[in-house]
């Protein structure tokens, strides 16, 4: 069984506008949103760069060998695609040390620009990331229109929060290496692949829970035996009682009803939406076994997304929107909403909006 996106559920329904994206770096930009402010000074060298066609990884390497340390004393907040223009903070640990010249490093590498420079007390962790700002440029749209009356509704009710196709690998491998580590074909040894099978385990059986209630009119819809979310925290309740006061909550998008990040343990939902979540899980059971096996811990993601701070301009055939996420979110989701665009397969869409 292979993993197809667009076996997944529309919100608005398939667009009907054919358009390209990212045919340029310079049509997709990524700006980083840390959401704290460094301390000034601490062991650790904070180098805030803008880089066009590079990976984070090979920046990483190349920055560390400018610093004249390990590139394991080089850390990140969050990987950022090739083909793009991103800017994101790096740090790199030089206890005692002066900044270093970065002068070299930039002559060097044309397709890196060294914007900003502090120091702080911490290093960069994976997840330390408020968000990120977006700004794509769609180009050869055939109804344009269409888009612009998507981007009305989107900017309303927001879109579905989906796992991009980036999280399952190049033509889902990672969800197929998961479903043959789930029926021990094989032993995982290495950590970063069991942790990149496993995150793909959870997030297709949660693409799959979303799609379904999509499909039944139900994504928006309160339901007893919900968990939601209230929209300024990641703790979430179960919903004993639908009332009035709480599905108008939902509709302005200040509480979120959740589905599954799996676990070995019990659903905290109930009643008729624990039996529809389920239903829907246990025909995925060597993923199931898997994340039991490896005793992982049940989470909750908010079925909805709404996207922040959303602008769009039209000139003929093309069209520039820019718009906010949330750290863990994906751009991808709502890029789908809006054209019908060709499957890429040269690994374009890589970690570009994590």
């Amino acid at each position: 069984m292979t993993i197809e996106m667009d076996s997944l559920s529309w919100l608005y329904g398939k667009p009907v506008c054919r358009g390209r994206s990212k045919v340029r770096p310079e049509d997709f930009i990524v700006k980083e949103q840390l959401g704290f402010d460094f301390a000034g000074s601490g062991e650790h060298f904070m180098v805030k760069i803008r880089k066009t066609g590079e990976n984070t990884k090979y920046v990483v390497n190349e920055l560390a060998k400018a610093c004249g340390v390990k590139s394991r004393d080089v850390s990140w907040a969050g990987l950022k695609d090739r083909h793009a223009v991103t800017e994101q903070w790096l740090s790199v640990h030089l206890p005692g040390k002066p900044d270093p010249d970065l002068t070299q490093f930039v002559a060097e590498h044309p397709g890196v620009e060294v914007i900003a420079t502090d120091r702080h007390d911490k290093k960069l962790r994976p997840g330390d990331l408020a968000g990120n700002t977006f700004e794509l440029r769609l180009s050869e749209l055939d109804q344009p229109a269409d888009v612009v009356s998507r981007l009305t509704q989107i900017e309303q009710h927001g879109v579905p929060n989906y796992f991009g196709a980036q999280r399952f690998g190049h033509d889902g491998n990672n969800v197929i290496k998961a479903r043959a580590w789930g029926n021990d074909e094989f032993r995982v040894r290495d950590k970063s692949k069991r942790s990149f099978y496993l995150s793909a385990a959870r997030s297709w059986l949660f693409n799959l829970v979303l799609s379904q209630r999509i499909a039944a009119g139900q994504a928006a819809t309160l339901m007893a035996g919900d968990c939601v979310q209230d929209k300024e925290t990641d703790s979430w309740t179960l919903v004993e009682q639908v009332t009035p006061a709480l599905q108008a909550q939902v509709e302005q998008g200040s509480v979120l009803i959740t589905a599954p990040m799996m676990g070995d343990n019990a659903l905290p939902t109930q009643g008729e939406v624990a039996d529809f979540e389920m239903q829907i899980i246990e025909q995925e059971p060597l993923l199931l076994k898997l994340i039991r096996d490896n005793r992982m811990r049940h989470e909750r993601r908010a079925l909805m997304l709404r996207p922040g701070d959303m602008q769009w301009s039209l000139e003929a055939d093309q069209l520039v929107v820019q718009f906010s996420l949330p750290a863990g979110c994906f751009a991808t989701a709502v890029l789908r909403e809006l054209i019908d665009e060709p499957e890429q397969k040269d690994g374009r869409y890589a970690n570009f909006d994590q």
